[in-house]
């Protein structure tokens, strides 16, 4: 078995998506391992993000991830991260395939209602940090 983590950000829970996004990861063989609902505070974010740290889009965000309450999940099952990486789709709704999370649910490139670890590792590290 392998762990991904995934944060459904502050768009997916202010929108009501939360019980929809979480059925697909459900209705997707994912087991959900840990699970809570924060609202990240500045600092918090900013360790998360901190790779983004001088980029254009950092402070933006920043600012995005700390206006609302998110959820924040481990979550296991065989390829885990490949497949919930296809699950969420691409980052931009516009390029997103069908049925994928981003594509039914996100408002754009910036607001796209989750987070998903790139890697194995990544995933390890993240479900680490919360």
């Amino acid at each position: 078995m392998e762990r991904t983590f995934t944060i459904l950000k502050p768009d997916c829970v202010k929108d009501g998506h939360v019980g929809k996004v979480i059925d697909k990861i459900l209705s997707s063989g994912y087991k959900i391992i840990g699970m809570k609902m924060m609202k990240m505070t500045r600092p918090v974010a900013e360790g998360f993000y901190k790779i983004h740290k001088g980029k254009l889009f950092f402070k933006e965000l920043i600012l995005f991830m700390t206006e609302a309450p998110c959820i924040v999940a481990a979550l296991e099952k065989e390829n885990a991260v490949e497949d919930y990486r296809t699950l969420m789709g691409a980052t931009d709704p516009l390029k997103a395939a069908p049925g994928t999370i981003r594509k039914e649910f996100a408002e754009n490139i910036s607001r796209n209602v989750v987070h998903g670890a790139d890697s194995p590792e990544n995933a390890i590290r993240e479900i680490a940090y919360f």
